[in-house]
């Protein structure tokens, strides 16, 4: 596992963007490297993937689901 460099991403975020501290620590990890122009680092979810995801953890279990109607 890499390091994050926090002093580099609060330098580009709070100097280079202007961002206020607050606004800086809401952001998530994609929009801010959004924010400065930084390729993403995944793929974006495929149907396939999105549908196994939803297979093995669906909202309600089988159970509840026949209870439930």
């Amino acid at each position: 596992m890499s390091a994050m460099d926090w002093a580099g991403l609060m330098r580009a975020g709070m100097a280079g963007l202007r961002l206020t501290p607050d606004q800086f620590w809401a952001l998530t990890p994609a929009e801010l490297a959004l924010m400065l122009g930084v390729a993403p680092c995944a793929a974006p979810m495929t149907r396939s993937r999105l549908e196994a995801l939803a297979r093995d953890w669906p909202d309600q279990d089988a159970a509840e689901e026949t209870e439930n109607g």
